[in-house]
């Protein structure tokens, strides 16, 4: 299974460990690489093709980027290997639930635009996601000649987080998309986050993932439209894989503690400094980060969105626990009426 087809997709050793032991049965081991509806599309060593969802999620929900084991009789998938790193959000609308935006990343360029799209605190939140995930993320500010000083927002992100790499570049001029190779080497799977109209699909292009839709820019607010409808995953020429996803309009965090923490580990490590465990941080005596705000060794809007992220992924993480605990309860009940009739019928 080990092969250099397969490797070339993203497989790893991480992976190949978990090939089940299947005896004499032949499988098929591919990687999801398009969901749509009621098809999905798989890419293997033999090259691309499509099986029907109920096959592929046999062994369970299945999203771009998933590693699945198929019976080569029927391609009924058999197993879903366990994922290495999961990109997932709050879905959007008023019900708290996740959902799964891809699996199996190793980098994920989070896409801003140096026009008036450019906000600190949004790249913020995509960044938390990314560091949740488990994945390295880069920030690459596009559409750096719509911005008189692009330099400067490209340090302005590069202080939102310890060693964040930031790429400034114009991706309809392919050769500045080089400085993006390192992490698009064979083997290695990238996928790009951000807003809609920032130009994820003019740099995937440029990248090498063949020819996406692309908008022309509003004129009223310098944002792009939305053009991607599906996440999906393109083999690149420098031998990397690369999943282009929908611009995302809501961005809500779902459970996204460790994410936040890793984000704003300046902001723990100065809060670990007040005199109280317990400090409120709005005017407590000995609270080391209003300290910090007053001195200016800590920027104002930085912590502001630091309660704004910290509160909604509590709430939402929250929402999401009394969720799990409705559905077992409700699996529950089912479970016993289903019972109940079995019962019944046999006494008859």
């Amino acid at each position: 299974m080990d092969n250099q087809e397969l490797r070339a997709i993203g497989w790893k050793p991480f992976f190949h460990q978990q090939l089940p032991a299947v005896g004499q049965q032949a499988v098929v081991v591919c990687r999801v690489s398009g969901h749509y509806g009621s098809q999905v599309l798989l890419l293997g060593e033999a090259g691309e093709f499509r099986v029907p969802v109920q096959l592929a999620e046999s062994a369970g929900e299945v999203a771009v980027g998933d590693w699945l084991v198929l019976s080569a009789e029927n391609h009924r998938a058999i197993q879903r290997l366990e994922r290495q790193t999961l990109l997932f959000r709050k879905a959007s609308g008023e019900e708290v639930k996740p959902q799964i935006i891809a699996a199996n990343l190793d980098t994920i360029f989070v896409v801003s635009s140096c026009n008036e799209d450019f906000n600190l605190s949004r790249i913020e939140r995509y960044l938390a996601l990314a560091l949740q995930a488990g994945a390295t993320p880069v920030v690459v500010l596009t559409k750096a000649d719509l911005c008189e000083d692009p330099a400067t927002l490209r340090q302005q992100a590069g202080q939102l987080h310890t060693g964040l790499l930031v790429e400034l570049l114009d991706a309809r001029q392919t050769a500045q998309t080089g400085v993006l190779r390192t992490w698009c080497g064979p083997g290695q799977t990238v996928a790009l986050l951000g807003s809609s109209g920032v130009g994820k699909s003019t740099l995937a292009n440029a990248l090498g993932a063949g020819t996406l839709a692309t908008g022309e820019i509003r004129e009223k607010d310098g944002r792009g439209r939305h053009t991607t409808t599906s996440r999906s995953l393109h083999l690149l020429p420098s031998g990397g894989v690369l999943v282009d996803n929908p611009g995302i309009r809501e961005l809500q965090l779902p459970a996204c503690e460790d994410g936040l923490t890793d984000l704003f580990e300046d902001i723990v490590r100065i809060a670990a400094d007040c005199r109280f465990s317990n400090c409120s941080h709005e005017g407590d005596a000995g609270c080391a980060v209003v300290a910090a705000i007053e001195s200016g060794k800590l920027d104002k809007r930085r912590y502001t969105s630091f309660r704004k992220l910290n509160a909604e992924q509590a709430h939402n993480s929250r929402s999401l626990a009394e969720r799990h605990e409705r559905d077992r309860k409700t699996g529950r009940l089912y479970k016993t009426i289903i019972n109940n009739k079995r019962r019944r019928r046999e006494s008859l």
